[in-house]
């Protein structure tokens, strides 16, 4: 779980005790608004994802970040830790599985992305682009961390919305169950030893489907 710590933190100065100190999974808790995007001719072009982390990730990730105002980031301050964010996560597929009419969905680079600080918490905002935007039958997303080591919730107002879709097309979404019993007696060893093809962390996505007729 080191490897993926590093990858998802490897900006922020960190003395933390995410993984000596905590018991469990997951440590870095984000909040889930995203959207998926269509173009004029009713296309799947990509999802906007805007994540937001827990407190504790934020403050630790801005740590040591130079700013005109203390306490205050602007988009510009933030540039340089929501590019090692962003290019971290390309390793872990942006923990955003999918099939778009019963393909796996083949995603470009990220762009458009930037971390808003707001509240004491970081957003990150990013854009997965469809590298072939196709007319959609059905899409099956899946946002979660495989390792557990993030936890994904879904935003209680709205967390998924369809833009510029086509009026007949349908979303539905649906909650991980509760994890706290199934992760409260498994301790870092287990993750640590865990095969990174263990599907373990399968059991927590947050599943997002859509049918267009």
């Amino acid at each position: 779980m080191t490897r993926l710590f590093k990858a998802l933190l490897a900006s922020a100065v960190l003395t933390l005790a995410f993984s000596s100190g905590a018991d469990a999974h997951p440590h870095v808790f984000v909040t889930i608004k995203s959207e998926i995007v269509y173009d004029a001719e009713g296309k799947v072009t990509g999802i906007r994802h805007a994540w937001t982390f827990d407190d504790m990730f934020s403050t630790y990730a801005t740590q040591g970040l130079e700013s005109k105002q203390k306490g205050v980031f602007t988009r510009e301050e933030l540039a340089a830790l929501a590019e090692v964010n962003v290019t971290s996560m390309k390793e872990f597929d942006f923990f955003t599985q999918g099939k778009l009419n019963g393909e796996k969905i083949a995603f470009g680079d990220p762009k458009d992305y930037w971390l808003d600080f707001k509240d004491q918490v970081l957003t990150l905002n990013f854009t997965l682009p469809v590298k072939t935007p196709v007319r959609m039958r059905d899409m099956n997303l899946d946002i979660y961390d495989p390792a557990y080591f993030v936890s994904f919730e879904l935003a209680e107002s709205e967390p998924i919305r369809l833009v510029a879709a086509p009026a007949a097309c349908k979303l539905s979404v649906a909650k991980p169950n509760d994890s706290s019993a199934q992760t409260k007696n498994l301790g870092e060893s287990f993750f640590n030893q865990m095969d990174p093809k263990n599907p373990f962390g399968t059991q927590f996505a947050n599943k997002i489907s859509v049918k267009c007729p």
